[in-house]
């Protein structure tokens, strides 16, 4: 027997395989096509229920050819060469069973709304000093690396620089022409979607370049990963409760840059919530930035505290986020990367610090995806 689908996750795709004819025949409308908009909301989602459908009518495809190959295995006794041949397809048969399984179960969970907006990522020097501020710049290039392979547009939108050329803190945007496919599930996910797993305490183990005396120092760095909102989604803010200053950037950017008051510090002054951008020459836009960066951190506060009264009856195997949280330890002398949620541990540190990540996400998507399978299991009974 093949591995089957669980119950509650068959019942989610009988309902997909209705909203398909459903955006099928709305797509088709064009009451819907004149309305731009509502055909764009309406084409992703077509596109994200496609995507898993297609993965449904594949594995319906390969358990066909599974039991025609043991059918196959069952009439050619007398023929070896047609029974080693038919061993071959049951074997590979059953291999992509359990692939595809994998990706529709996962493609199936529930998926945070927001996993497909382009994302804010904030890093914070911690303790550590000056070996910490350099560490956070190793984390920035990490990020901005993974985005180049990835495809996606990034940019600094502040940034404090430490003496040694590190940074006390730094924030960068990333965001995707389009969502892209995980190498775990095959279907699209976002920026934020990927990213969201980063939040929480990253600690450092290694020689210093400042230390003369070789030994091995600890220090660390917080990341915060917020999703960028929507116009729909934004936090409306009183202009009242802002309190918007200006000032001279500093940084790269010639000579101009310093000349005019550019740069820009926004205050929500009820949650004492600061953004700053400097990045643009121009004020204004700079201004629009750091609006963009304060609703997100407004928003992310908001989601931090829904969070915390959910984890009084529920712990998640792959954490809150929490800023505190130690999440990931990046041992030099050994090259060895080690995720405490989930026991991940890869030998591969200097090629993660050159932006794969791709092994880490996976591993951090499928623990939260089983998890969501187990609770699900749960609630349904089965």
């Amino acid at each position: 027997m093949s591995p089957a689908l669980a119950p509650a996750l068959a019942s989610s795709l009988d309902r997909l395989a209705r909203r398909l004819q459903e955006l099928d025949a709305a797509l088709a409308d064009p009451v819907v096509a004149a309305d731009n908009r509502r055909f764009r909301d309406l084409s992703r989602e077509h596109t994200e229920v496609s995507a898993v459908c297609e993965l449904a009518r594949r594995h319906t495809q390969r358990e066909q050819d599974l039991a025609d190959a043991r059918h196959m295995l069952t009439e050619s006794a007398g023929d070896p060469d047609m029974r080693a041949l038919a061993q071959d397809e049951l074997t590979q048969a059953e291999a992509d069973l359990i692939q595809l399984l994998a990706q529709l179960q996962t493609a199936l969970l529930p998926h945070d709304p927001d996993d497909a907006r382009p994302a804010f990522v904030e890093i914070r020097a911690g303790t550590g000093g000056e070996e910490s501020a350099l560490f956070a710049a190793d984390l920035a290039r990490m990020y901005t690396r993974f985005a180049e392979r990835r495809g996606w547009r990034s940019e600094v939108m502040s940034a404090s620089d430490s003496d040694l050329g590190g940074y006390k803190d730094i924030v960068l945007r990333f965001e995707a022409e389009r969502p892209d496919p995980t190498v775990l599930t095959g279907v699209n996910i976002g920026v934020y979607g990927q990213l969201k797993f980063e939040s929480g305490g990253h600690r450092v183990q290694r020689v210093p370049a400042t230390e003369s005396q070789g030994r091995i120092h600890t220090s660390a760095c917080t990341v915060a990963v917020l999703p960028e909102p929507d116009e729909a989604q934004e936090v409306q803010i009183n202009p009242a409760d802002l309190r918007i200053d200006t000032y001279r950037a500093s940084g790269a950017g010639g000579q101009h840059i310093n000349k005019t008051d550019s740069a820009v510090r926004i205050t929500h002054l009820p949650t004492g919530i600061v953004a700053e951008c400097q990045d643009d020459r121009s004020q204004h836009r700079n201004k629009a930035r750091a609006l963009a960066v304060l609703s997100a951190r407004i928003r992310d506060q908001e989601r931090i505290a829904q969070q915390a009264k959910e984890a009084a009856t529920r712990k998640s195997l792959v954490g809150s986020g929490d800023r505190s949280d130690r999440i990931r330890t990046y041992n030099f002398p050994q090259g060895r990367l080690t995720d405490h949620r989930i026991n991940l541990t890869l030998y591969k540190l200097g090629a993660v610090m050159e932006g794969e990540l791709d092994d880490v996400i996976a591993a951090m998507l499928s623990a939260q995806a089983a998890e969501q399978l187990a609770e699900l299991e749960a609630a349904h009974g089965t």
